[in-house]
């Protein structure tokens, strides 16, 4: 067994040798000149709002991590200084600084110059690469108000300055040192960024995190200047690798694992061009949480490694199934949700010619990869399971339980089917539907209360806005199986009306609106009601939140009155901003429910395109969304105080 779970790395092909080719300014191979970055930055960072600002940071950060993949950085570190400007700095060979003979440029002047440049495309110099693209040092330096960079060969130390993508100066030798790395200095352009520039420390801890346990052994550190007064500081060094990142997902979800050993598996093709590593628990939830990585960038999108994960674990588990009498032979096989329910696993594939979907590299297309994760899950899954009777029992015993749990689902799904066919009405009694069948146009309204969903249907604009009230508190499904969910009278209205189906069978072709909107009071239980929608709608209709249909509301909490005028505040400040630009005496009106605002007033503050303002729920980050449902919304108290405790001091508008 625990041969099994500690895998020796060096066995595999996985490990860090050092690349004996020379590394030399000729390796840097030039591909196409630097154009159109500027024009068209969402093409190289994927946006040019906050996620691109920090994309830049990654880019950057991801060519030290290719040192470390070939052996020859151990420490890399990122500080945000004061004004926003961010520093890396590792410990690497440093950037080649002789000449390139194809550009005649310095190796340096080129990697930060000409898109498409970097040493590794030969395969000579890296053996595995994110940056496969090579874009990297080039887009940020594109995107940047100025960049500098420093690098160290052991014998000098050289300096550059660019400003927009152009150099400034040559290379320039300075003084002589031993030291070997690169540091780069640079600042964002506000002319790129126009949304911001200030970089969110909490964003970039979680990804360098993520950049440590998947590069088990190399130190990273993190530094926030920016207040002199109160300086943060985060190390990160995981000996266990993605071993110890499955240990740490579970943890911070507050879920109870159903075995204490992480089950790890690794190995390489016969070419050694391709390497896999996996690492799996099963924990007493009813949620399934799997991180795919390809050369250590997150495929948010899958692909082949995924696919070829989830397929290999369904075939050889229900293998194991029949032939050890755990499914009787009248029994259908366990499906891939019923054997996943409640696992935690992490995948991270090394691929020397790495195949990615767009610069962004959200998906693997790496053909070969999926074969090699699925023989490696066919023979050692099986010998893992017959070695470890216990653990599989515990995992057999939860999958056939959601197995039924799956089959009751269906049953009380066609029940409902089969009522809503015989009562004629496919749609819900207290929906007030649109007239637009365009989804590019029509939105939802959930609307807290049968109060607040009158005045919503008589301000509404009938064209495009459906109206559905809910009213009372609706299922946790935190806490639930999907059985559960059909037929509730809170959360069936929902599914009818969105049309699109939840779980596996949530279809978007189907969904019936461009926007799903929740609207609620400002109070604690309006919070809580939209809570418990998000995590319905996060847990069993993902697409949803993913391809950015579901909206939060903004209902004022003020109506400021003087004379026959008046004006509307959503906060207390901005309350107190208005009242200090009015002279004389004033009326002011805290709502405290939707119910209060008569149906001109909520289409003119809360309804009205062109003058209302909602909230996009977007999903920039899986792990800490899967955290903070789970620790909300689960069973366990002692988390969730503490995540309270923690948040309090973040809370605004508080209504008790």
């Amino acid at each position: 067994m625990e041969d099994i779970l500690n895998m020796d790395i060096e066995k595999t092909g996985i490990e860090n040798t050092k690349v004996e080719k020379e590394y030399t300014a000729d390796e840097i191979q030039v591909l196409e000149g630097l154009e159109a970055v500027r024009k068209r930055p969402g093409m190289y960072i994927g946006s040019t709002g906050p996620r691109g600002l920090h994309h830049l940071v990654y880019e950057i950060v991801d060519n030290a991590i290719d040192e470390a993949l070939a052996g020859y950085c151990s420490k890399i570190e990122v500080t945000i200084l004061p004004g926003d400007i961010i520093r890396v700095r590792d410990n690497g060979r440093g950037i080649p600084v002789g000449i390139n003979a194809k550009t005649g440029l310095s190796a340096v002047t080129v990697v930060f110059t000409v898109l498409h440049a970097g040493g590794k495309f030969g395969g000579g110099s890296y053996k595995v690469s994110g940056g496969l693209h090579g874009v990297g040092a080039s887009v940020v330096n594109a995107l940047s108000e100025w960049l500098e960079v420093r690098v160290c060969n052991g014998e000098n130390e050289y300096f550059q300055r660019f400003e927009r993508g152009h150099e400034m100066c040559p290379l320039k030798k300075g003084e002589a040192t031993t030291k070997t790395g690169t540091e780069v200095i640079f600042k964002a352009d506000a002319e790129i960024f126009q949304e911001t520039t200030e970089y969110e420390f909490k964003v970039l801890e979680t990804r360098l995190r993520e950049q440590a346990f998947l590069n088990g052994g190399i130190h990273i550190e993190l530094t926030d200047e920016r207040n002199p007064d109160e300086i943060k500081v985060k190390n990160f060094k995981y000996e266990g690798g993605i071993k110890s990142y499955v240990e740490y997902l579970n943890k911070k979800k507050a879920v109870e694992p159903i075995h204490e050993d992480i089950i790890y598996f690794a190995t390489s093709n016969a070419e050694d061009t391709a390497s896999v590593e996996v690492a799996m628990q099963y924990n007493d939830s009813y949620n399934e949480l799997i991180l795919s990585f390809a050369n250590n960038i997150h495929t948010t999108d899958g692909g082949t490694h995924e696919d070829g994960f989830k397929r290999g674990l369904t075939r050889v588990m229900n293998e194991y199934a029949r032939k050890f009498n755990k499914l009787k032979e009248s029994d259908q096989n366990l499906s891939g949700e019923d054997i996943r329910e409640g696992l935690t696993a992490v995948i991270s594939v090394k691929v020397k010619e790495a195949q990615f979907e767009g610069q962004t590299k959200a998906k693997l297309g790496n053909t070969e990869v999926r074969s090699l994760i699925e023989k490696m899950l066919n023979e050692k899954v099986m010998i893992f399971l017959e070695e470890n009777p216990k653990i599989a029992k515990a995992i057999f015993e939860k999958a056939i339980a959601s197995a039924k749990a799956r089959e009751a689902a269906r049953k009380a799904r066609d029940s409902v089917r089969r009522k809503s066919a015989l009562e004629g009405a496919k749609l819900p009694g207290k929906l007030a539907d649109c007239q637009s069948k365009d989804m590019t146009e029509t939105e939802i309204y959930i609307v807290e209360g049968d109060s607040a969903g009158g005045s919503a249907k008589g301000g509404r604009d009938r064209r495009y806005q459906a109206i559905l009230p809910l009213w009372g508190k609706m299922l946790n499904v935190e806490k639930a199986r999907a059985e559960s969910i059909y037929g509730n009278d809170k959360l069936n209205p929902v599914i009818t009306a969105l049309g699109c189906g939840i779980g596996e069978e949530c279809d978007l072709s189907k969904l019936r609106y461009g926007k799903v909107i929740i609207m609620a009071d400002a109070d604690v239980d309006g919070q809580h009601i939209r809570t418990l929608l998000l995590t319905f709608f996060y847990r069993y209709m993902r697409p949803l939140i993913e391809e950015g249909h579901v909206y939060i509301a903004q209902p004022p909490l003020y109506r400021i009155t003087k004379g026959k005028e008046h004006k509307y505040a959503y906060s207390d400040m901005e309350r107190d901003q208005i009242l200090a630009t009015i002279d004389g005496k004033t009326d002011v009106q805290r709502y405290k429910g939707l119910g209060e605002m008569d149906s001109d007033q909520l289409w003119e503050t809360t309804m009205n395109p062109e003058t209302r303002t909602m909230l996009r729920i977007e999903l920039n980050d899986i792990v800490e969304a899967d955290e903070t449902f789970s620790i909300l919304m689960g069973d366990k108290v002692e988390p969730r105080r503490e995540f309270i405790e923690t948040n309090a001091k973040f809370v605004q508008n508080l209504d008790v």
